[in-house]
């Protein structure tokens, strides 16, 4: 299964329609949004995208909770499991322990991928391109025996993405 990654749109809607449109055109069947959201036009355009999709409040979304009905909004920690993988998604990176094979966070806006104690901690970056020059998102690629991370990246003003692949033997715990 194949999982789009996105965190920390803030108010940037051109730049987290660009991501969606990206992840689901690298094959993206779920999307997932790591918190930060601000905008409802942001979680209107994960709707629209006609894909399953999960969003985690972030620290500037206390507002949303006024749509919190429209939207498949959810708070930290929440825990699920896709294609046989327990995760965890929340924004604020308070609770990163290995209770997950999964551990997908935001709110840092930098890209982390890192494999330890058989939990794959992942953060997409920031959609938003406040803190850098480009905007960032990731796909998670799950199957039985292996995670595959793809982090793509956009400088501003450019239209295409570049890419960086990591993978990971999984041991189911």
């Amino acid at each position: 299964m194949k999982i789009g990654l996105l965190s920390d749109t803030h108010s940037k809607v051109g730049r987290s329609q660009k991501v969606i449109n990206h992840l689901k055109a690298k094959g993206a069947e779920f999307l997932i949004h790591g918190g930060d959201i601000v905008k409802p036009e942001m979680l209107e355009q994960l709707k629209a995208s006609g894909l399953r999709y999960m969003a985690v409040y972030g620290n500037n979304d206390a507002h949303l909770h006024e749509v919190h009905d429209k939207y498949n909004l959810v708070q930290e920690p929440h825990y699920f499991t896709l294609s046989g993988a327990k995760c965890k998604l929340m924004h604020l990176p308070f609770y990163m322990n290995a209770d997950a094979e999964v551990v997908i966070f935001g709110h840092t806006h930098v890209f982390e991928c890192d494999f330890k104690n058989k939990t794959l901690f992942l953060n997409p970056g920031e959609a938003c391109a406040r803190d850098k020059p480009f905007s960032s998102c990731a796909m998670l690629e799950i199957t039985d025996t292996t995670f595959t991370v793809t982090h793509y990246f956009r400088a501003i003003g450019s239209e295409n993405f570049e890419e960086r692949h990591y993978t990971f033997e999984r041991s189911k715990k």
